[in-house]
């Protein structure tokens, strides 16, 4: 089932050109705030049982069928060391391309689209819990803080990759 959602946006004055900003999809997990680039946002599903693979990473979810397209579903809470989502109505599934892969990332809830002039993405500190980190960059919204996802380092470890590219060549 696709979910249709409404969007709203907010815009930042920036003394700099608009080709220096980002626009950028937010998202809630417990009470963080994440973003990523809304041009590697392919849809946003409502909540859908995922069939579980074996020896899949703990954050992989499992898979589903979208349209004819099998794509594994990241639990974006078990990646930030939160525990597994305990998933409902009300979780959505933000499917999205990173690099050649369609993935899709099990989340509470979207909340917005912003414009984010590129200065405003501060490093991450280096608190990460191996070299290659989850979080590309931090902004600040309001009182918010938007942890910006480096989407390649989500799905890295997905021992369902190989799994897939397995079922995809059957």
């Amino acid at each position: 089932m696709t979910m249709s959602l409404q969007l709203g946006e907010k815009h930042f004055s920036s003394a700099q050109p608009e080709s220096a900003a980002r626009r950028i999809v937010t998202f809630k997990v417990g009470d963080r705030t994440f973003g990523i680039d809304v041009g590697m946002v392919r849809e946003i599903k409502g909540w859908q049982a995922t069939t579980p693979l074996p020896h899949a990473a703990p954050h992989v979810r499992g898979v589903l069928n979208l349209r004819g397209v099998i794509l594994a579903v990241y639990d974006l809470r078990t990646a930030i060391g939160l525990g597994a989502t305990e998933a409902t109505a009300t979780h959505v599934i933000v499917v999205v391309d990173v690099e050649d892969k369609t993935a899709g990332l099990l989340v509470d809830s979207v909340s917005d689209i912003v414009d984010v002039p590129v200065s405003a993405v501060r490093p991450a500190p280096d608190l990460e819990r191996d070299e290659h980190g989850l979080i590309e960059g931090l902004v600040l919204l309001d009182t918010d803080i938007v942890a910006l996802l480096d989407l390649a380092a989500v799905i890295r470890d997905g021992g369902a990759e190989t799994q897939l590219k397995t079922s995809r060549a059957a």
